[in-house]
């Protein structure tokens, strides 16, 4: 059909194989669709995911848990007029999940999510604060969402991180990131599980 009107910045596939797509169009098949839909696997667009008013800004990333619950990251700070400050998670109907905090959330873009193999949620982007604590473009949350105050970024990145990819208890970021914890590096750097850099 028409597809979208506006950019999709990022999509995940469900393990029925149906497609969720996030970005900054607010149509998808000239159905009202606030930068987010679920698209069956033949492209149609998957009217039992409930959105309501959706976002009203940009997503940038999407990940799925291993439950297939979604979590969503950007620039928006409501989602189907609920609270949720550039992070949030959704049911598998499309509903915000209430149990997810994002009462502060984070102060600028979440770019990147990414689930580890224990339930912990590594997010990075623009922001320097998540749920009110200091941490620099790249923190970890709890399944709840708070901040796991283990994983310990020192100073951070310097600046933008735009993809996070987790493996083996390593957590690889990429960006435009010069330096990270004060250590010279070069857009990319790996990171042990505690959150220092793997040198």
């Amino acid at each position: 059909g028409e597809g979208t009107n506006g950019s999709v910045n990022t999509l995940k596939l469900q393990s029925d194989g149906k497609i969720i797509i996030g970005g900054t169009f607010t149509t998808y098949n000239g159905i009202s669709a606030n930068r987010i839909a679920r698209l069956n696997a033949d492209g149609t667009l998957d009217t039992s995911f409930n959105i309501g008013t959706a976002f009203n800004n940009t997503v940038y990333s999407i990940s799925l848990q291993p439950d297939g619950k979604i979590l969503i990251g950007g620039n928006f700070t409501l989602y189907d007029e609920n609270d949720a400050f550039r992070i949030v998670r959704l049911n598998t109907n499309g509903s915000i999940d209430t149990s997810f905090d994002t009462s502060v959330g984070a102060n600028n873009n979440v770019n990147a999510i990414a689930v580890d193999n224990t339930g912990r949620i590594i997010i990075g982007g623009n922001f320097t604060s998540i749920n009110g604590s200091t941490s620099n473009r790249v923190a970890r949350l709890l399944s709840n969402g708070t901040v796991d105050a283990s994983f310990n970024v020192g100073t951070g990145a310097n600046t933008t991180i735009s993809t996070i990819l987790v493996r083996n208890d390593k957590i690889y970021i990429g960006g435009n990131l010069n330096t990270y914890n004060g250590i010279t590096v070069n857009k990319i750097a790996r990171l042990n599980d505690n959150g220092s850099i793997d040198t």
